[in-house]
């Protein structure tokens, strides 16, 4: 099975300009339409999903492979090899975020720049650095995510979400949250919440924009502070948009802050 069919990829619009986009944990391609509907007339844009997530191949996935954010990162590399892209603009949310600064550190010429939506390269504190979860609150995270997936999600989707006067947000990511493999939901929480990315910023020279939501559970704003202060070449954009997930809950303001950074 090719890489594209591996991972679902799904290739559109009219332009040149390659826009690769990656979903993060829980979720699967679907929940950037509301973004790609502005790019469509000027950029090549790729869709895809994590192996485990959306409609995947299923089968594909390796708990060793997997177990690290080097798996998911050799994927984005085999997608961007596989269809000969070059000068990509990798847009990525939260975790992903983290695998294309990855991605770019391993392959700079491949990529032109980098879009971090709500990105976290550590969610645990340990010292002066806020990630916004003590390491035992991470373990008790996974560990009710360990005993009941479907209670967890319901739990945590609205949680994480926020804007909590618009139902149907929280019911969308309550329903991605649900409808992914139990096992491979657990084992992806574990990489997502436990790796500590922070010392491959400084490796990354691709020109970078974060953005950081004004009052993120899983994200605070002083994750994006430490990341634009190792990141060589970045940008920092705090959104009035809260929750984890601006490209679904103020997707004007997200494209927004794109279309600046990209100047189109």
């Amino acid at each position: 099975m090719s890489i594209l069919q591996k991972n679902n990829v799904h290739i559109k619009g009219k332009g040149t300009s390659p826009m690769m986009f990656a979903h993060g944990f829980g979720c699967d391609q679907n929940m950037w339409r509301f973004i790609t509907s502005s790019f469509e007339e000027t950029h090549k844009l790729i869709l895809f999903d994590h192996v485990g997530a959306g409609r995947s191949d299923l089968s594909a996935y390796d708990p060793l492979k997997y177990g690290e954010l080097d798996g998911y990162v050799e994927d984005i590399l085999d997608i961007a090899k596989s269809l000969d892209l070059k000068d990509v603009i990798f847009v990525g949310h939260s975790v992903s975020a983290i695998m294309g600064i990855m991605a770019a550190e391993k392959a700079p010429h491949l990529f032109k720049s980098l879009i971090l939506v709500a990105p976290s390269p550590s969610y645990i504190n340990d010292g002066d650095y806020i990630g916004g979860f003590s390491r035992m609150e991470i373990e008790e995270l996974l560990q009710s995510l360990d005993n009941n997936h479907l209670g967890w999600s319901m739990t945590m989707a609205p949680l994480i979400m926020a804007n909590l006067e618009r139902a149907e947000l929280s019911e969308e990511l309550t329903n991605s949250f649900c409808s992914t493999d139990p096992t491979i939901a657990r084992e992806f929480a574990r990489v997502t919440f436990l790796t500590d990315s922070r010392e491959v910023l400084h490796k990354c020279n691709t020109s970078s924009l974060i953005l950081q939501c004004s009052d993120d559970i899983i994200a605070p704003v002083e994750v994006g502070r430490f990341m634009h202060s190792q990141l060589a070449d970045s940008q920092l954009i705090i959104l009035d948009a809260t929750g984890h997930c601006p490209h679904l809950s103020a997707p004007e303001e997200t494209v927004s802050a794109i279309r600046n950074f990209l100047k189109v």
